[in-house]
């Protein structure tokens, strides 16, 4: 009789012990590669990344373009945060630069030239009379390579490569970048590493459009942004830095106690001296870092979403989408329209080349230029 009770007990616990494993999670994160079409016969993939608590990324290796962002609201709703396209077509008609990363040169150079070690060097010009993220083809219209993965059930990590060649968009060297994007369940890593054959400049960013309400047809002035910057760099008509590093204190610039984008927005002196909103560099009083740091955080009071932004990076490029128009429709047939989305664009200096008392941003043989940027997603 002992004997059959000692049997029971181990069926029943072996019976718990397959319930038990067949109620646990059997992934907590996923790395799901699929093709998103073809750029001259050559296939485009995009890589979705999720997590069980329900943040999903979406990635393609054209350009590196986050296409989708999916976290969650104060009541536990998933909604995409970033502006895009539901298809490879659309970024290949129409997209101001929407998820993608920015090279050889994120923001403006004047002119299209700048000199390095007594040669001057002219760049493509499609910005006005001014050279814009690295050029009419930058890093965001190229195919990158992958070059490794990884995957924990917390973390998820895809490392891509692009090689540059000399010449290319008129910068001189050839240039190796790698950009690793790591997500967890709470956050977006972005690593960057490029290394040169000859002296260039260099300044990568990542121009993700974020609208922390997940609805992009309602636009961004009921955010709330804090900057830890004490001073930002005045532009020109052109948007090209005078060289000033001006104080925010007293002026529309003045983020450092967080307070709605829209409270200072239509002050008229920033309509006629500076254009159409904000798309400003904003400088951190203690530079570049070894580690990233806690910048600034937007936050959106009516879904809760809030996002830190961390970085090694000197500034932060804040740009209210002033020139989305109304004449993008992007994904489920949302049209973009005037301020709906908020980039903040960590980097150099714009212009950095052609202004001595800004930081350097050459790279030459032997040198690795090396950032990180990381943004926190959470909900108060």
């Amino acid at each position: 009789m002992k004997k059959r009770i000692n049997q029971l007990s181990a069926w029943v616990a072996a019976l718990a012990l397959l319930f038990n494993l067949s109620c646990m999670p059997t992934e907590q994160s996923s790395l799901v590669k699929t093709g998103f079409g073809e750029i001259d016969n050559k296939g485009v993939d995009l890589y979705t990344i999720g997590f069980a608590n329900g943040l999903k990324a979406e990635i393609t290796n054209y350009g590196l373009i986050v296409t989708s962002l999916l976290v969650p609201d104060k009541n536990g709703n998933m909604g995409d945060v970033v502006l895009g396209y539901d298809n490879l077509e659309g970024y290949l008609e129409a997209s101001p630069y929407f998820g993608s990363i920015i090279g050889r040169y994120g923001n403006r150079i004047d002119s299209g030239k700048f000199s390095l070690n007594g040669k001057e060097y002219t760049l493509a010009i499609n910005n006005g009379p001014n050279h814009l993220h690295g050029g009419i083809k930058g890093f965001d219209k190229v195919i990158w390579d992958v070059v490794d993965t990884y995957k924990t059930d917390d973390s998820v990590g895809i490392t891509f490569q692009y090689v540059s060649p000399d010449g290319e968009e008129g910068y001189p060297g050839t240039l190796t970048t790698k950009v690793t994007y790591t997500f967890t369940p709470t956050s977006w890593k972005i690593d960057y590493v490029a290394t040169t054959d000859a002296p260039t400049v260099v300044n990568l960013t990542q121009h993700a459009y974020f609208n922390l309400s997940a609805n992009p047809a309602r636009d961004i002035l009921d955010h709330e942004l804090m900057l830890k910057a004490s001073h930002f760099l005045p532009v020109d008509n052109t948007l090209i830095p005078t060289g000033e590093l001006r104080p925010v204190q007293g002026s529309p610039f003045n983020f450092t106690q967080a307070k709605e984008i829209g409270k200072d927005i239509e002050v008229v002196n920033l309509q006629l001296e500076y254009g159409g909103g904000y798309d400003h560099c904003w400088v951190f009083e203690d530079g570049i870092t070894s580690k990233p740091r806690h910048v600034g955080t937007l936050y959106h009071p009516g879904s809760g979403r809030l996002m830190e932004v961390l970085t090694t990076e000197p500034a932060v490029q804040f740009y209210t989408g002033n020139f989305l128009d109304g004449t993008i429709t992007g994904k489920e047939d949302i049209v973009y329209k005037y301020r709906s989305a908020v980039c903040l664009e960590t980097q150099h200096y714009p212009d950095s080349p052609n202004q001595p008392d800004f930081p350097s941003v050459v790279l030459n043989p032997g040198e690795k230029y090396q950032t990180t940027t990381q943004y926190n997603f959470k909900v108060k």
